[in-house]
């Protein structure tokens, strides 16, 4: 471990001279390209100083505490030393942490999708509950929302919702969210007070650089239709909305949030993209997910990954056993909690595979 931490030392300390050099500030690209990199490995690098400080503070206590020969003095050093100790042990877990290798992907923006699964409209109305505590987590976060498509029910509910969460670390946060969503509570069209059990599926999909996903304007089916929902005659009457099929992979997305063709087009090749990403890097996941010892934040969409419970105020995630009573301030948005613990259990069921 102190080898790789030297080498990132010694490369952080290289990027802050080159940062730092007139010819590569002259080179906006160069500059730039350097930046990221310093920035990637900063937090390793200055905890890794700090860990050789304490290190050094450790032994220069206990050296200076053998040496003393006043009682009171030599206590006092040797507890300063066993301070330093104890401190050091607690940077060591934390550059093991520092040390595990990160998903590329967690910096980025993501397009969420959620879709009503069993239950009906009761499914549906879930579905909207979802998406308006994603909408407010983002929100507490300082994140852009954005509706691409949308497919409303009679009842209020939302049969689908495809939307953007665009901001820095995004997909780190939300990358958890990917599976089912089991819902209990009594319905509003309930008469005998009966609670149901439906199902919502969301899938978090990261947004790619353009350099990673090329489309051929060949492989692709372009239909503009009329919204047959609500927004006014406008909408009704103008083909605005846009279906793209991707041939070679049958995908298929739509958008008619904007009374624009071209923006709508726009959007849908943006959630296109970020699901023929998703499609070509399944493939690669799935055969390394038979290897992880981690498997928290892979976003099975088959997995039951969570259960709301209404009468009983609780929400409890499945895949670490967490159980919260507080299922009314959960659902209008308090979430943070819930994401830190997954992450958490992430990391250690990563170093855990990694000692192994």
């Amino acid at each position: 471990m102190i080898k790789k931490l030297e080498d990132i030392l010694q490369k952080y300390e290289r990027l802050s001279a080159e940062m730092a050099d007139p010819a590569v500030i002259a080179q906006p690209e160069r500059w730039t390209q350097c930046a990221k990199e310093h920035a990637d490995i900063a937090e390793a690098a200055e905890k890794y100083l700090e860990y050789k400080k304490t290190e050094k503070e450790m032994n220069d206590d206990f050296a200076a505490a053998e040496a003393e020969e006043d009682r009171e003095m030599k206590d006092l050093l040797t507890q300063e030393g066993y301070a330093c100790k104890e401190k050091l042990e607690a940077l060591h877990a934390e550059l093991r942490i520092l040390l595990l290798p990160k998903d590329k992907n967690d910096d980025r923006s993501v397009v969420m999708e959620i879709r009503g699964g069993a239950g009906g409209d009761e499914a549906s109305l879930f579905a909207a509950d979802l998406y308006n505590m994603y909408c407010r987590y983002a929100e507490s976060m300082r994140w852009k929302t954005e509706i691409v498509d949308i497919g409303e029910t009679e009842v209020g509910g939302m049969k689908e919702v495809v939307f953007t969460v665009s901001g820095k670390g995004v997909y780190s946060k939300l990358k958890y969210e990917s599976g089912v969503h089991r819902v209990q509570r009594v319905p509003e069209t309930e008469s005998q007070g009966r609670v149901h059990t439906s199902t919502v599926t969301v899938a978090v999909l990261p947004e790619p650089e353009d350099v990673e996903v090329e489309i051929n304007e060949k492989d692709l089916k372009i239909d503009t239709y009329r919204s047959g929902g609500a927004g006014g005659q406008h909408i009704n009457k103008t083909e605005s909305c846009i279906r793209i099929t991707h041939l070679p992979t049958g995908i298929v997305v739509t958008c008619q949030d904007e009374r624009s063709q071209i923006k709508n087009r726009e959007k849908a090749l943006k959630v296109l993209k970020s699901r023929l990403y998703d499609y070509y890097n399944s493939r690669y996941q799935s055969d390394y997910a038979e290897n992880r010892k981690s498997q928290i934040g892979t976003g099975d969409r088959s997995e039951r990954i969570r259960t709301y419970n209404f009468p009983q105020n609780r929400v409890t995630d499945h895949r670490i056993g967490l159980t919260l009573y507080s299922l009314d301030s959960f659902i209008m948005g308090d979430i943070g909690g819930m994401i830190e613990s997954l992450a958490i259990a992430d990391r250690e069921a990563q170093l855990s595979g990694a000692e192994e």
